[in-house]
């Protein structure tokens, strides 16, 4: 019932939220992130009161000011939700199709994001690096999931390179992300478990040494310890 109720109010925050977002559409964008990630708030204090799920996050000191692209595992909905409120304003790398649901995907287009076409992967790493480059030239953040898709708790897949190309090239520093979201909010089940989402952040990478698969490695490194732990 916990669950249920979660989800029931949930949808009402996204439609809500999109909804407001498509009307003030007009503002500065990062005055509207700021509201349009406000739902995203307001999920993460909805998931606490119907599902008593905690979030304890370590390491806010090793976050620049300036942008960066940000690295992390991917293993929930939870992060997509709240990485982008909690490190805005940020761009996100995300599938063209969700731009296509009425509302949420319209919304999620004022919100500056990377969209790309994973049936034209070539395509898709040119566009990345050129989008990428200019969202950075912005002021933004970079959120980008490395591994492409939702992985079960406490595994890590394998880390494509598109993430550690984009901040080499516009000379930006990586900012590895793990957590532990899939304990509690799994990808491929209904029920939510109660308890507390842990999440590091690591300590800036510098680009200016290392090609992009070393680069990649690396922050794959720190991440997978950090689930270890």
């Amino acid at each position: 019932m916990r669950s249920l109720l979660f989800y029931i109010g949930f949808i009402a925050i996204v439609i809500v939220m999109s909804a407001v977002c498509c009307l003030l559409c007009f503002l500065p964008f990062r005055l509207l992130q700021r509201i349009a990630t406000y739902g995203n708030y307001l999920t993460m204090l909805w998931l606490r009161f119907t599902c008593n799920i905690r979030i304890q996050i370590s390491g806010q000191e090793n976050l620049p000011s300036s942008p960066c692209v940000i690295l992390s595992n991917h293993q929930s909905t939870w992060e997509t939700f709240y990485l982008q409120w909690y490190f805005q304003p940020a761009s996100v790398i995300l599938k063209r199709e969700l731009l296509w649901i009425p509302l949420f995907g319209w919304s999620l287009y004022f919100m500056r994001p990377i969209a790309i076409k994973r049936s034209n992967p070539a395509g898709a790493i040119r566009y990345v690096l050129k989008h990428g480059k200019q969202r950075l030239q912005e002021g933004n953040r970079i959120v980008i999931y490395p591994e492409g898709t939702r992985v079960p708790a406490a595994t890590l897949g394998e880390f494509k390179t598109s993430g550690a190309a984009i901040a080499k090239n516009s000379g930006v520093a990586i900012v590895p992300v793990a957590h532990n979201a899939g304990n509690y909010w799994s990808s491929n089940r209904f029920i939510k478990q109660p308890g507390t989402i842990q999440m590091h952040i690591g300590p800036a990478i510098d680009t200016s040494e290392g090609n992009a698969r070393e680069l990649t490695e690396k922050t794959r490194q720190w991440i997978s310890d950090k689930l270890q732990m």
